[in-house]
Order: structure tokens, then sequence, then C-alpha cells
């Protein structure tokens, strides 16, 4: 765990896949978020844990993209707006294990969160 922010990193962990780093993660999400969080991740479960801070944006742009594009932003999708609030906090806290990258995928993910909605095509 990394003394730093308390997260498990995507290099701290004896986690191979992001499935594993997400299950590893310390502390745990509450169940309902865990739940949500674990659906979200499950197409990227099978990567290799360093790639975990790209599957954590990759999902959390995916989810807000299909919730500004349906205009879904009301208290009934408030775990869903958690979700993407989670998953690009838990990108960012995973990535700050390589803090050379830090700066451009920042900048990256700022430019493709800017371009939602439907810059994704969903």
């Amino acid at each position: 765990m990394s003394a730093a922010n308390g997260v498990v990193g995507a290099t701290e962990t004896s986690a191979t896949t992001v499935g594993g780093w997400f299950d590893a993660l310390t502390p745990a999400p509450p169940e309902g978020l865990r739940a949500r969080l674990s659906a979200l991740l499950q197409p990227f479960g099978h990567l290799p844990a360093h790639q975990a801070p790209e599957a954590c944006l990759e999902a959390g742009e995916r989810l807000l993209d299909e919730l500004l594009a349906s205009g879904s932003t009301s208290r009934a999708t408030a775990l869903d707006l958690l979700a993407v609030d989670s998953l690009v906090t838990y990108a960012f806290q995973s990535a700050a294990d390589d803090p050379v990258l830090l700066d451009a995928r920042a900048a990256r993910a700022l430019a493709r969160i800017a371009a939602l909605p439907g810059s994704l095509g969903t």
C-alpha cells in the first residue's frame, strides 16, 4: 500500500491483473459501490495490473459518456456518478506509482473527458 495515498497501487500489489488489483484495494470501497465498480471494470479484469490507471479511466469515461448523453444526472443516478468519480480517483492514485507519466496521463484524461458526451460513440 502506498503511504502517500493509502491505496494499493498497480505496481505495489502481488495482483497480476486489473481484476486482482481491484480486489486488493485497501481500504475496499463500500459494498454497493464495490459491486458497481466491479461490474464496470469487468471488461478490463484480464488486463495486466499495470494497466489499472487506463482501465479505470476508460470505464469511468464510458459511464460518464452514457450518463451525459442520456441526460441522466439526477439523484437516481447518484451511484453511477459516484462510480465515475471513484474510477477517476483510483486511476490517478494508481498512476501516481509512475510519476514520470502522471502529467501526460492527466492531460490526456482531461482532453478525453472534456470531449464527452458522445465522443465515445455509445
